[in-house]
């Protein structure tokens, strides 16, 4: 500092000026352009909706103050003030698995808070009354299977006017939007990926009664059958809930039948590397007695022997799309309109070592099969 003629004069190093530049808040801007924080906010971060007036005086403010924004702190900011949730009850813990990646990545690259949540232990009533309460301090839902297929848990949320997004559902409705693959032209390429090594008799363990995929999966079973021309046969079916336990009694079932199959198509990844686990304790070779399939290609697929042949199914992808479609729905101008989104992602048939052309060992395992004892609650 410097004495001239009684005056103080003080000079300011540049680093001292980008100090105070940056040491200025949103606040002390919108108290000198006469306007609330939230308006400095969302003129900084190119929202709509924002008076011309408004939006001058808080741009003459910014030049005027030298005001610089701290970018770290805006996107902090952002991801506070947007709360999602992802809630979910999968009893596939290799499903989850990629879709907790996904949600994770999309709201990341969002700059969104995710909330995840789990309500395994909670029934209808109490689910209700869990989603009224969240609907309080969030600002959209991501539901996965089953979630997604409950309209009473749908309707809670909806009616609170907080935007959901479901996914690999096929229940598409104009109150949410959703992310899916085409669950019956995926089947429908597997079983007849089948019946071109020379399958004919094809058993089906079917996936949870209350996912829509579900339904969608056993069409495209049935689908391909009927083009080939081979005849339906209700004895190949059995059911499963997407669980390994469930895969477990399904294939104890079908290895039991007097002429049991050449092959079996799961419905999930974890049904199908129990039909392996069975296949193995009875004596039989995969794919040599029995090709095996399943569905996802989940990490449960590579964590069998021999690797399962299977349907990519993006969960993971599904998840961030998911995220993206709702962070769009919830940030949209609330002047503008925009419908529910029925998002169909693409799959793949990705082959592996589970599947070969049947043989003449392979339709005779009641043999090897009766050798052995069923599980608990199946017959011999």
């Amino acid at each position: 500092m410097q004495r001239s003629k009684g005056v103080h004069v003080v000079k300011h190093s540049p680093k001292a000026a980008r100090r105070k530049a940056s040491a200025l808040t949103i606040d002390d801007v919108a108290a000198h352009a006469g306007v609330s924080a939230m308006t400095v906010s969302r003129v900084i971060n190119g929202h709509a909706g924002v008076r011309e007036g408004n939006r001058a005086r808080v741009m003459r403010s910014v030049r005027e103050l030298d005001y610089r924004p701290n970018l770290a702190a805006s996107t902090l900011a952002a991801a506070q003030h947007t709360c999602i949730a992802l809630i979910y009850t999968n009893p596939s813990a290799s499903y989850l698995r990629e879709l907790l990646v996904g949600a994770l990545r999309g709201s990341t690259r969002a700059a969104a808070q995710l909330v995840i949540a789990t309500w395994d232990e909670l029934g209808a009533q109490a689910r209700r009354d869990a989603a009224r309460q969240l609907a309080s301090s969030v600002a959209g839902v991501i539901l996965p299977p089953p979630l997604c297929e409950s309209n009473d848990l749908v309707d809670e949320f909806v009616t609170a006017g907080i935007p959901v997004v479901s996914i690999a559902s096929s229940h598409f409705s104009d109150r949410l939007s959703c992310v899916r693959i085409d669950d019956r032209r995926a089947s429908h390429e597997m079983v007849s990926h089948l019946i071109a090594h020379g399958h004919t008799r094809i058993g089906y363990i079917t996936g949870d009664p209350n996912q829509t995929a579900s339904a969608h999966r056993w069409q495209g079973y049935r689908d391909a059958l009927a083009d080939a021309g081979i005849g339906y046969d209700d004895a190949l079916i059995q059911p499963g809930y997407f669980t390994y336990r469930s895969g477990l009694e399904a294939a104890e079932r079908l290895l039991a039948l007097h002429l049991p199959p050449s092959a079996i198509f799961a419905s999930n990844d974890d049904m199908a590397s129990a039909v392996v686990s069975v296949a193995h304790r009875r004596g039989l070779d995969v794919p040599r007695d029995l090709s095996v399939v399943g569905f996802d290609d989940t990490s449960a697929s590579t964590m069998v022997w021999p690797e399962l042949t299977t349907i990519h199914q993006p969960v993971a992808e599904m998840a961030d799309t998911a995220i993206d479609i709702l962070l769009r729905e919830i940030r949209r101008p609330a002047s503008s309109v925009q419908g529910t989104i029925n998002q169909v992602l693409a799959h793949q048939l990705v082959t592996r070592a589970s599947v070969a052309r049947p043989t003449r060992s392979g339709s005779r395992q009641l043999a090897p099969g009766a050798r052995h004892a069923g599980i608990a609650g199946t017959s011999r």
